[in-house]
C-alpha cells in the first residue's frame, strides 16, 4: 500500500495476516483530523480483517483531535463491521484516553502483536467476485447472492439481497467505465453487500420529483436496507454498500 500524508499527519497502512496496521506519524491537531479520519476510513473500506493504527510516533494535541478514533471505531463498526484497535506506549496517550473515557469506544494495546490477539472477529462468512461489463452482469450478480444466502442459511435476505445487488451493478454499470466488483459478509445476523468500482465520485441520493428523474435506485436502496453508504477506498476508487439484518439469527 501508498502511504498518504497532509502538512501534518502521514499514514502508512502496511497488510498483516490478520490485519491491516496503519503507521500514523506527524502531529494531530484539528487540522488534520478529517484527514487522519478519511484515511482510516478509506483502509476499512478495502475490507481487511481488522485495522489497526500505530500512534506511538503521533503527537495528539490534547482531547479534540483524539476523538477522532472512538468516531472510526463506530463508523467501521457499522460497515465493514471489522474490529478496530490503537497501540501506543506514550504516557500521554493513555493518560488522554483513560482521562476522557475514549478507550471505552477503542481498544488500546501496548503492541500490535497484542491487538491482533484481543481483537474480537465476529464469526465471518464472505465472498467476492468482480462481473464483467455486460448486460448480463445484473443477472449473474442476483445468482451469485441466491447462492450465497442459501448456502450461508439466510434464505430470508433472497428477496431484499438480490434487489439491492441488482440495483448497486446496475448503477455501477450505469455511472462509472468499472467492471463491478461484488462483496458479500455475513456476520452474526447483518449481511453486507459491497459493490466496488474504480470512480471516487460518491454515490449520492436525489430527491425525485418525477417519474422518469434519475435515482430511483438508490431509492429502492434506502428504502429496503437497515443502513447503506458510499465510501472512497484507500486502493481507489468507492464502495457502495448496503446492510440487511436476519431474523434467522438474532
Amino acid at each position: 500500500m501508498t502511504r498518504s500524508s497532509d502538512r501534518s499527519v502521514l499514514l502508512e497502512p502496511s497488510d498483516r495476516l490478520a490485519s491491516t496496521l496503519v503507521t500514523v506519524t506527524g502531529r494531530l491537531d484539528l487540522s488534520g483530523y478529517g484527514f487522519l479520519r478519511d484515511g482510516l476510513l478509506k483502509v476499512a473500506a478495502d475490507g481487511p480483517p481488522g485495522l489497526i493504527a500505530d500512534v506511538d510516533g503521533l503527537l495528539i494535541d490534547e482531547l479534540s483531535p483524539a476523538a477522532v478514533f472512538p468516531l472510526v471505531a463506530r463508523r467501521i463498526g457499522d460497515w465493514p463491521g471489522i474490529p478496530f484497535s490503537v497501540v501506543t506506549r506514550q504516557p500521554a496517550h493513555l493518560d488522554i484516553f483513560h482521562r476522557y473515557g475514549l478507550d471505552r469506544f477503542v481498544a488500546v494495546h501496548a503492541d500490535v502483536e497484542a491487538a491482533e490477539h484481543q481483537q474480537t472477529v465476529p464469526i465471518r462468512r464472505w465472498a467476492e467476485r468482480v462481473f464483467p461489463r455486460a448486460d448480463s452482469a445484473t443477472k449473474l450478480a442476483r445468482a451469485f447472492l441466491r447462492e450465497h444466502a442459501t448456502d450461508w442459511d439466510v434464505p430470508d435476505l433472497v428477496y431484499d439481497g438480490t434487489l439491492i445487488v441488482g440495483e448497486l451493478v446496475g448503477n455501477a454499470l450505469q455511472h462509472t467505465a468499472s467492471a463491478p466488483g461484488v462483496r458479500l459478509d455475513l456476520r452474526r445476523n447483518l449481511l453486507t453487500i459491497a459493490v466496488a468500482d474504480d470512480s471516487p465520485r460518491p454515490a449520492t441520493l436525489l430527491e425525485r420529483i418525477g417519474p422518469r428523474d434519475s435515482g430511483l435506485g438508490l431509492q429502492i436502496i434506502a428504502q429496503t436496507a437497515r443502513t447503506w453508504g458510499s465510501s472512497r477506498r484507500w486502493s481507489g476508487g468507492k464502495v457502495v454498500w448496503a446492510t440487511l439484518v436476519s431474523g434467522r439469527h438474532a
